[in-house]
């Protein structure tokens, strides 16, 4: 069981937003609290944009910035679905290798000139050739074509079922063909967006103002007359900020202040987007030969209290788990939440199967953003059964590295649960970024062509079927699905996304 205070417990925060924070001191500016229309929103992020240049932009906790410059071709919504934006409709051939987008052409830009194919082709290559962390997502793009004003045809060298996925995210964000060379592009954005940067009052890192674009091609969506993004770094800055009502929303880091955020007049909106546990990677034993046994793994899943671990570290904010896929996932099962339940005598005992009954010993990085109190808690945990944790401290800027590079056969990680392919090409495939070792396994790759290959019930059936493989296989130890918070202020309503940290500049608006 859990050997440590509650009240002691540092709750970690997602990869996907921590690693990625700012350097710099939070603080809200003026402006906040109006909630009416046609008045300012005031928001808090916790990662400020490190440039605007759509071809190096991430999403995230990172996307109120370019969503409010810059539109998507396609919109993810609240509940779930894809919706036409910049592409009025879409579809795909036969084989699901070619898919071609109808473009609106009624939308200019900031500097005057006209939506077209060509430009979005010219963003969408842009994006595959940038620096963007993403931009591997259109690594299976064959080519980007504009046979007309109005259409454009992305050629893919085999199906990718999330394709539609990303076009909602920043491989969709396009801007003006006068960004494509422009040497201030990453500092004066031109987009078709509901708002225009404005740089005279912008602190770069720390406050980003907006005024409403009056030649928005979709006014129903602009809620407000300007829009203030105020990077909050310190989850004490962000409290402080919303007690002294400097802003309507804000993106908390950490659930551990919720109390303090309602006892405010605050709504805490939530929703589970990450994941929380052990990542075992060196599946094939090529660095810790015991992790080729699947027996370890499944005893390391069998080691973990995992109810314990949500109290301690997240104040029971999220829900406890063993699957890596999201409950908004084709893919995911309910019963998998609790496939492991704790037992350190059944883990003890596979380990004595393996041949491991006198313990072993696996080597796992740590990282201070992720919380001190996760790491003790890991490591006592699986003491418990007989494995000992070497701990190695890595500086911040060094840990996903050195995880990828790979240097270490299992970590602790806080990572995004995506939609099921976006998942399979990020964790799990040979080739998966999160799957630094490149384990294969034939039956895996088996389920992998059938959903890459299959029409929507065979990609949904056999997602399953590979989620319920892997949680057998002991490929992860997840812990829970943390809730992600947005607090919004009592003059503030917002739709949080099933499918990104932060909500959509559109879903805030003025209470009625």
């Amino acid at each position: 069981m859990i050997r440590w205070k509650k009240a002691a417990a540092a709750a970690a925060i997602a990869v996907t937003a921590a690693l990625a924070l700012s350097s710099c001191a939070g603080g809200a500016t003026d402006g906040g609290g109006e909630g009416g229309s046609g008045g300012t929103l005031t928001l808090g992020a916790i990662a400020a944009p490190t440039t605007f240049d759509p071809a190096g932009s991430e999403w995230g906790n990172r996307s109120p910035f370019y969503q409010a410059v810059f539109d998507t071709l396609l919109l993810a919504t609240p509940e779930g679905t894809i919706e036409p934006w910049l592409a009025t409709e879409w579809s795909y051939n036969d084989d699901n290798t070619v898919l071609t987008l109808t473009i609106r052409d009624d939308v200019t830009f900031t500097d005057g000139s006209a939506l077209t194919a060509d430009v979005v082709v010219g963003n969408l290559q842009r994006f595959k050739d940038g620096t963007s962390p993403d931009a591997g997502y259109f690594a299976g793009v064959a080519s980007f074509e504009a046979p007309d004003d109005t259409t454009v045809v992305i050629t893919l060298s085999a199906p990718d079922p999330a394709m539609l996925d990303y076009l909602t995210r920043d491989p969709g964000l396009v801007g003006a063909e006068a960004n494509f060379d422009n040497p201030d592009a990453a500092t004066t954005p031109i987009g078709s967006g509901p708002y225009v940067l404005d740089t005279a009052a912008t602190v770069t890192g720390t406050t980003y103002a907006y005024t409403k674009n009056p030649d928005y091609w979709n006014p129903d969506v602009q809620h407000y007359d300007n829009l203030v993004i105020n990077t909050l770094t310190d989850p004490t800055a962000a409290l402080n900020a919303i007690k002294a009502g400097e802003a309507n929303g804000v993106k908390l880091a950490n659930n551990d202040a919720l109390d303090e955020v309602e006892g405010a007049g605050w709504t805490v909106n939530a929703n589970e987007l990450d994941f929380q546990g052990l990542l075992l990677l060196d599946r094939a034993g090529t660095m810790d030969p015991a992790l080729a046994d699947v027996k370890v793994r499944q005893a390391i899943n069998y080691a973990f209290d995992r109810e314990g671990l949500l109290q301690a570290t997240q104040f029971g904010n999220g829900t406890v788990t063993t699957q890596v896929f999201p409950a908004t996932s084709d893919a995911y099962d309910p019963e998998l939440d609790e496939y492991y339940t704790y037992d350190p005598e059944k883990a003890k005992s596979l380990l004595a199967e393996a041949g491991y009954a006198d313990g072993l010993t696996i080597s796992m990085p740590s990282v201070s953003v992720l919380g001190a109190t996760t790491y003790t808690l890991v490591a006592q945990q699986l003491a418990d059964i007989g494995i000992t944790v070497e701990q190695v401290d890595v500086p911040m800027g060094n840990f996903i590295a050195d995880l990828l590079a790979p240097k270490y056969p299992a970590s602790f990680m806080a990572l995004e649960q995506n939609p099921d392919w976006q998942l399979i090409q990020f964790m799990i495939a040979p080739t998966a970024v999160f799957n630094p070792f490149k384990y294969s396994d034939p039956q895996v790759d088996e389920y992998i062509q059938e959903i890459q290959y299959g029409d929507e019930a065979t990609q949904a059936s056999v997602a399953k079927e590979l989620n319920t493989y892997i949680v057998e296989q002991g490929w992860f130890a997840p812990f829970f699905r943390v809730q992600g918070s947005v607090a919004t202020d009592a003059n503030t309503t917002v739709e949080m996304l099933p499918t990104n940290a932060y909500p959509a500049i559109y879903d805030f608006q003025p209470k009625q």
